[in-house]
């Protein structure tokens, strides 16, 4: 392991993240765990960012990879059709609830909202953009350009004008002690602020995580972009949701981490849990967006063959089985057995999130960020045989984000560990 991390940091650019003092290598998986080169065996509560939805080693969605893999097309372009793309697409709009959606299949979260700030921006005729504070779009030229989490943020250039509002990152917001209805008030005076003081009005777009992924999932009282949207319509701005973490049922409660705020909006964005570790994501949007472009375009590999596939199957698997009402259900005792640990230890200074989509955000003695905190927790699960996540802007808080197919038995072993852990690092 030493040397392939020696020929890691060889060949590949010293700012790629790697967890842990010392790095591991996953070597096989299979349901909700994960070895290691080493042998070592561990509950993975993190799932390649949110990425294994389903898990591993998951019969139905292998079955599809190598069904489409054994008729020699791994590969063909979207200059012909492509019978599983059209299938996806057109599930995905059904599930949408945008009135006449269509869909472009992409390769990655990234490249998605990308695709949503060109349509936003050429619909409109306007550069302007809104983002919330503490946001995280992607790593491309644009979306680091709307990233509000200088951690993540690697320059200050950008394609777009974008203008900053309140309201994703409740904890240490100055709006924190408000009611829920009384800090919507206090977001929405402040975007309508925005839009008047920052912007010429006519912006393209908002943009928005209905939970803030690397943010440290960060979740704003539900209702807050139902306000903003009824803003954002006086001026015209086009709302985009990035469901890139939020989306499929991982939240428990909807579908789409949006319909939390009973809103539709014009456009949303996914990938991750989609493809169950395959390379896809997307746009879903109302048909006059997405056919706004005044030029053509295609995508070379967004929605290949092989990754349709398996997407397919993916989401078919995740609706057949009901996930989300597991996530609801397993998300539910794993939020109230958190919040015994925080009772117990005040290094642990909130816990947030809905479903199987939730945080422990670790604070010192006068309520700062705490990031040596959440280092230590994250090394000592890992020794207990758990991975989880690690985020926030002040990388101060624990992301636990497990496969949808979690089991009860599963949840009470990460429980015992994640207890254990923080006592252990709090003593």
């Amino acid at each position: 392991m030493d040397d392939l991390l020696a020929r890691h940091r060889a060949v590949m650019p010293k700012w790629l993240a790697l967890y842990y003092d010392q790095p591991l290598e996953i070597a096989s998986a299979s349901g909700r765990h994960v070895t290691d080169r080493e042998g070592n065996t561990y509950l993975d509560f993190f799932a390649g960012i949110l990425t294994n939805a389903i898990g591993y080693d998951v019969a139905e969605i292998s079955d599809a990879v190598r069904s489409q893999v054994d008729t020699g097309v791994l590969h063909t372009s979207t200059l012909y059709l492509i019978r599983k793309q059209v299938e996806l697409a057109e599930k995905i709009a059904s599930l949408s609830g945008i009135p006449d959606a269509k869909v472009f299949l992409t390769n990655s979260g990234t490249e998605a909202n990308e695709t949503a700030l060109m349509l936003a921006t050429s619909y409109r005729r306007s550069e302007q953009v809104l983002a919330l504070r503490n946001s995280y779009h992607g790593r491309a030229f644009a979306t680091v350009g709307i990233t509000g989490n200088r951690g993540w943020s690697a320059s200050s250039l950008s394609p777009v004008k974008v203008s900053w509002v309140h309201g994703g990152y409740r904890f240490r917001s100055p709006f924190r002690d408000y009611s829920d209805a009384d800090y919507i008030k206090a977001c929405v005076a402040d975007l309508r602020d925005i839009i008047e003081t920052t912007t010429s009005g006519d912006v393209a777009c908002m943009i928005v995580e209905p939970i803030q992924g690397v943010g440290g999932f960060a979740t704003p009282p539900d209702g807050l972009f139902k306000a903003f949207k009824e803003v954002l319509d006086e001026y015209g701005i086009l709302l985009v949701s990035d469901e890139v973490q939020t989306g499929w049922g991982r939240t428990g409660e909807h579908f789409w981490g949006i319909q939390a705020h009973d809103v539709v909006p014009d456009a949303m964005t996914f990938a991750k849990g989609l493809g169950n570790g395959l390379a896809i994501g997307g746009v879903v949007a109302r048909g006059d967006l997405m056919d706004c472009l005044g030029a053509n375009s295609i995508s070379t590999f967004g929605g290949n063959p092989v990754s349709s596939a398996g997407a397919l199957a993916t989401l078919n698997y995740l609706l057949d089985h009901d996930l989300q009402a597991n996530a609801a259900k397993l998300g539910s005792r794993l939020i109230a057995g958190l919040r015994s640990v925080a009772e117990r230890h005040p290094v642990v200074g909130d816990v947030r999130g809905k479903g199987l989509m939730v945080a422990l955000e670790f604070v010192g003695p006068e309520g700062e960020p705490n990031p040596a905190i959440a280092s230590a927790v994250l090394e000592e699960t890992r020794r207990r045989g758990l991975l989880v996540g690690k985020g926030g802007l002040y990388g101060n808080v624990i992301r636990l984000a497990p496969p949808m197919t979690l089991t009860e038995d599963e949840l009470e072993e990460a429980l015992g560990i994640l207890s254990a852990s923080v006592e252990a690092v709090s003593a």
